[in-house]
C-alpha cells in the first residue's frame, strides 16, 4: 500500500515533466536526448563535479564521460570551469540554459509543495519533511550526493 502510494506520486511527477517537455517542443526537436537529460540531472545533483567524478558516479569510462560532456558543452547546457586549486582539472557547471529546462519539472514540484502546505497542518508538513530527510539521508545510501538544492538556491 505504501509502495503503491509512493510509486503513484513519483510517476505523476515524471509524467508531468514529460507532458511539459512534449508540449514545449511540439513544434521543434528537443535538444537533449534522454541519456543527456540523465547526465545533466546527475551533474546538477553532484554540484560541480570533474569529468572523472561524473564518470565514477555514473560507472562509465572517463572517455565515455568526456564524450558526453563535450556534447553537452557544444549544446550550451554545461561549461567547463578551470579549478583554482589544480589548473589541470576542470569542473562541470550547469548553464542558465539547462536551469531553464530543469525548471520545467521543479516548478511543478514547488507547486505541489505549496498545495501540501495549504492542505496539511504545519505539524504534518514538519513530519513529512522529517520523514523525507530520513529517507534521503539514511535509507538511500546507494546514492551519495551533496545535499540537493533547487537551482535557484532553495
Amino acid at each position: 500500500m505504501l509502495e503503491q502510494a509512493f510509486f503513484n506520486v513519483y510517476t505523476k511527477f515524471k509524467l508531468h515533466f514529460y507532458q511539459e517537455i512534449f508540449r514545449r517542443f511540439q513544434d521543434r526537436e528537443a535538444s537533449l536526448t534522454t541519456v543527456e537529460t540523465f547526465c545533466m540531472e546527475t551533474i546538477l545533483a553532484l554540484g560541480t563535479p570533474t569529468v572523472n567524478e561524473f564518470a565514477t558516479f555514473m560507472r562509465i569510462s572517463p572517455p565515455n564521460a568526456a564524450y558526453k560532456v563535450n556534447s553537452l558543452v557544444k549544446k550550451g547546457y554545461i561549461r567547463k570551469v578551470q579549478s583554482h586549486q589544480d589548473k589541470r582539472e576542470y569542473h562541470l557547471e550547469v548553464t542558465q540554459k539547462y536551469i531553464d529546462y530543469y525548471n520545467i519539472s521543479t516548478s511543478y514540484m514547488v507547486e505541489v509543495m505549496h498545495r501540501i502546505a495549504d492542505r496539511f497542518t504545519p505539524e504534518e508538513c514538519a513530519k513529512l519533511m522529517e520523514m523525507l530527510t530520513v529517507v534521503s539521508r539514511e535509507l538511500m545510501p546507494e546514492v551519495d550526493i551533496p545535499e540537493a538544492r533547487l537551482p535557484d538556491g532553495n
